[in-house]
């Protein structure tokens, strides 16, 4: 069952969907050469705790960390750890997720460590774009799998891959609600977008051509690309209105409320 917010439950996950960017913006400086992902993982706790918020990953099903850091081939839930520094040319996804009031806000953004060879920034700018490629289809009325048709058709020109064994999710009271976003078309997306629907858009796109991923057997949770190729992935929570679609976990250093008329705006 897909739940549709009302106008005092849309207001909490805008609040909490702030958060979250306000999160990645607080995290982001300290993206560099020598930094731990534990490190990361620690800044993000305290600033969290400081607004009054807690850290959804943590304890989530036994996961041992406040956010995920996946480097490079990780696809998703990398587990920060100070054995894993940042190095010069590194590309890691921030996954971040607070429950503020009760509700979730969850984004991630993949970030270039230095000097990144430049087939490889392009691919992390292109895997932005086919996140919004997808946002930017979202409208009361309008089918969900539009979402995935869209990324697909960006991405595949390229010669990447879109993984297809994790999708975005319904979300508000809980992490993880009804519906699965898939990234790919697939009619198992034929639901009819209504307004007051919150879910995430997350692509997570493989550089290689194999969309096949791995799930390492010691800690269970840490996903890699099953050819060894790159993967990035960038993800917002969303909310379906009338006119179009608003994203709650925009940085505030960017347009935050998106008007159906002027969404493509967002991708040139």
């Amino acid at each position: 069952m897909v739940k549709i917010k009302n106008s005092i439950e849309i207001d909490k996950m805008r609040k909490a969907g702030k958060l979250a960017a306000q999160l990645l913006d607080h995290l982001e400086p300290y993206v560099s050469e020598g930094t731990s992902t534990i490190y990361l993982n620690d800044l993000a706790a305290v600033y969290t705790r400081m607004n009054g918020a807690l850290s959804a990953p943590l304890n989530y099903r036994g996961f041992p960390k406040s956010i995920c850091t996946s480097i490079n081939n990780v696809v998703c839930h990398g587990i920060p750890s100070e054995k894993d520094v940042l190095k010069n040319g590194d590309i890691v996804n921030i996954d971040v997720t607070v429950i503020l009031d009760g509700f979730h806000g969850d984004s991630s953004r993949t970030y270039c460590v230095g000097e990144v060879d430049s087939k490889i920034s392009d691919f992390v700018e292109r895997t932005e774009k086919a996140m919004y490629k997808g946002i930017e289809t979202v409208k009361s009325g309008n089918y969900l799998y539009e979402v995935g048709k869209a990324i697909e058709k960006y991405i595949k020109p390229f010669g990447y891959s879109i993984v297809q064994d994790y999708t975005g999710h319904g979300i508000g009271e809980k992490f993880h609600e009804d519906p699965q976003v898939f990234h790919h078309f697939t009619k198992a997306n034929k639901i009819r977008l209504r307004a007051g629907m919150t879910f995430t858009v997350e692509p997570m796109i493989n550089m290689g051509k194999s969309f096949n991923v791995r799930t390492s057997r010691e800690d269970g949770w840490t996903v890699t690309t099953a050819d060894g190729s790159l993967s990035a992935q960038f993800e917002h929570t969303i909310l379906v209105t009338e006119n179009g679609v608003e994203i709650l976990t925009q940085s505030a250093s960017k347009q935050e409320s998106i008007d159906y008329s002027r969404r493509n705006k967002i991708i040139q």
